[in-house]
């Protein structure tokens, strides 16, 4: 992936920015291409067991063939996704801008960073946190397959089923997702390493405790950038 530096050390990512010649509606429909991707890539590997669970409750209760509602649990989840994706843009975009064109703010960029790894690594900590990982790890009572089980051929409770895992998910992966944005999204080594974290988390017998164990590691790297940071000024 194409990179600038900025000022102060951090790297503004170029996917934020058109390419040369390509209009801003291009490259958005670019980046969401990528971005969703790319996300449905990352979280497969904890998503599968959540569609078994359903489709495995739907097959319980069976009418019509399982495979049409698990396809509509999943395409509600990818859209989830694809909808922060379009939030994200923007916002990327006019932070990438306004850095490019104001050297002064372009070196707060690493202490920025900083920030946001920190908090990322505190919101571990929560009981927001707790409460949405338990809702992805099937643990919350209120959440499903209860959909699944009422109407299992519904293809409307299906989509709303796939679209509350996909909030469920959204908000647990908030911290690690801000740590890939500033990381340098697109990035391999950063993919690989959040995807694990969300993996682990999610199907790990001890999943809470690896939740802390990556706040732990995530404040630890915030503190080190703020004071690499510090250091820089």
């Amino acid at each position: 992936m194409d990179t600038m530096p900025v000022p102060g050390g951090g790297m503004t990512s170029m996917a934020w920015m058109p390419m040369c010649g390509q209009s801003w509606i291009a490259a958005a429909a670019s980046f969401l291409a990528t971005w969703t991707i790319m996300m449905a890539a990352m979280m497969l590997p904890s998503l599968i067991p959540m569609l078994r669970r359903y489709r495995t409750s739907v097959g319980r209760a069976g009418e019509l063939p399982r495979a049409l509602p698990t396809a509509l649990v999943a395409g509600g989840y990818l859209l989830v996704w694809s909808l922060l994706g379009a939030a994200v843009y923007p916002l990327g975009s006019l932070i990438t801008a306004v850095t490019m064109r104001h050297p002064q703010l372009a070196r707060a960029v690493p202490l920025a960073t900083a920030l946001v790894v920190l908090i990322a690594g505190a919101l571990q900590f929560t009981r927001w946190k707790a409460r949405h990982l338990g809702c992805c790890r099937g643990r919350d009572r209120r959440e499903p397959p209860r959909c699944g089980r009422a109407l299992p051929a519904d293809a409307l409770c299906a989509l709303r089923h796939g679209l509350r895992l996909g909030l469920h998910c959204s908000q647990c992966c908030a911290g690690l997702t801000a740590v890939l944005l500033v990381s340098g999204i697109m990035d391999l080594p950063a993919m690989i390493a959040v995807t694990a974290g969300i993996t682990l988390e999610r199907l790990a017998p001890a999943g809470e405790r690896v939740a802390r164990a990556i706040g732990v590691m995530l404040a630890g790297a915030g503190m080190l950038l703020i004071v690499r940071a510090a250091g820089l000024r």
